[in-house]
């Protein structure tokens, strides 16, 4: 099967620095390419490769380095940049311009992995190539092709997956080993259009019904093993920044899988409204879907958002406790007193627009209009004409000035 656009003195060069070892693309690139080739997919290109090798990433890419220099007349830069302890090594290759420029690659050992406690990080060995593809969460992500495409290894059915447009797990307990896999079956789902196979949505049903993590909501947010808390931002993030994030989202709910991160959020029916305000309001979206959990900061304490994010949710729900000793009825410059208090932003306002709020036609109105009115007059003006010089009182005239002209 040839493999399109890669530039085939690069591909010679891989297969120099395998020596003889079983090495192979993997994961996205061999589903995307079997795709495209045999479903009449569009071909949505290659922003880098994926390889898994046997034995050790590093002596491969210090072979690779060696084939470079061989095959190519001129240098080839070479950067690497190694993440963390998973053997995994990410290369970036400047080609000369005529044989393809740019290539991002990711080379890793072959492992297998092994899961002492469900959701915890796996533990991790050199293995075959047999249990890499092992080791990965659906079939149609568990296909290795050898480097002159000549060979498809397929132990675990994953063509028969794609044909059905179908996501399955590869053991029955893929979810409680990771339920972030659940997150990356809806990324999957919205960019290709497949859904769970029904084996694997009742393992989902079941894994999330009996709950076997040690960890439950109500617990301290800090002891959340990392498939329910780090890792399952990190889909998150994926998800809301690469994916179409509503089609995503409304696969998670239909699954079931939003309960992982809170029953109310699995049961809620507005987060469609709020994503939609939010990127209309230029907020970020993660935060804004968390707004709609029974409790907003235990669960971005768990999940570990930023801490801007963070404290934008604590802003908030700040900002609607305050509201809620505000009259429904007062003139706008009593609105930008509230709203610009200290402690407060205007994403913090446009969040809770976003959220919904029974103040949400005059915080709309603070957002769109009645932060950008200033006073009539300058500090400049007011200086020449009323003799005020830079201070205290020279601001406050200017505070008076545009409250005044707001309510006007």
């Amino acid at each position: 099967m040839e493999i399109p656009d890669v530039p085939k003195p690069l591909l010679e060069a891989l297969r120099q620095a395998a020596e003889g070892r079983r090495c192979a693309l993997v994961g996205g690139v061999v589903r995307d390419l079997l795709l495209h080739r045999h479903h009449e997919d569009p071909w949505r290109g290659l922003p880098d490769l994926d390889l898994v090798v046997e034995g050790r990433a590093a002596d491969f890419v210090a072979r690779l380095a060696d084939a470079l220099a061989t095959l190519f007349a001129v240098p080839v830069p070479l950067r690497v940049q190694e993440h963390g302890s998973f053997g995994t090594l990410e290369l970036e290759l400047d080609l000369p311009k005529e044989q393809g420029g740019t290539w991002l690659l990711d080379i890793a050992s072959a492992r297998h992995e092994r899961y002492p406690q469900p959701a915890e990080n796996p533990v991790v060995s050199l293995g075959a190539l047999d249990d890499d593809l092992a080791r990965r969460d659906f079939t149609v992500n568990a296909m290795a092709l050898t480097l002159d495409g000549a060979e498809l290894i397929d132990p675990h059915g994953g063509q028969r997956d794609l044909s059905a447009r179908q996501l399955r797990f590869l053991h029955p307990h893929s979810v409680s080993d990771d339920p972030t896999r659940l997150l990356r079956a809806a990324r999957y789902a919205a960019r290709l259009g497949f859904d769970l196979a029904p084996d694997a949505q009742v393992q989902t049903h079941a894994t999330l019904s009996a709950w076997p993590w040690q960890w439950r909501p109500g617990d301290d947010p800090g002891q959340a093993p990392p498939a329910l808390g780090t890792r399952l931002r990190m889909e998150l993030e994926l998800l809301l920044s690469r994916e179409p994030w509503r089609q995503a989202l409304a696969a998670l709910q239909r699954w079931g899988a939003l309960v992982l991160l809170d029953p109310q959020l699995q049961a809620d029916r507005q987060w469609r409204r709020r994503l939609h305000w939010a990127q209309r309001l230029q907020v970020p979206l993660l935060p804004a879907l968390l707004a709609g959990a029974r409790d907003p900061l235990a669960l971005a304490e768990r999940l570990q958002l930023p801490h801007r994010q963070h404290k934008l949710l604590a802003q908030m729900l700040e900002l609607e406790h305050r509201l809620q000793s505000q009259p429904a009825e007062q003139p706008p410059s009593a609105w930008c007193q509230c709203l610009e208090a200290p402690g407060l932003s205007p994403e913090a306002v446009a969040l809770l627009v976003a959220r919904g709020t029974a103040n949400g036609k005059p915080l709309l109105r603070w957002w769109l209009r009645w932060r950008h009115v200033r006073s009539p007059l300058t500090a400049a003006e007011l200086m020449r004409e009323e003799g005020l010089r830079p201070g205290p009182e020279l601001g406050e005239r200017l505070r008076q000035l545009r409250l005044t002209a707001l309510d006007r």
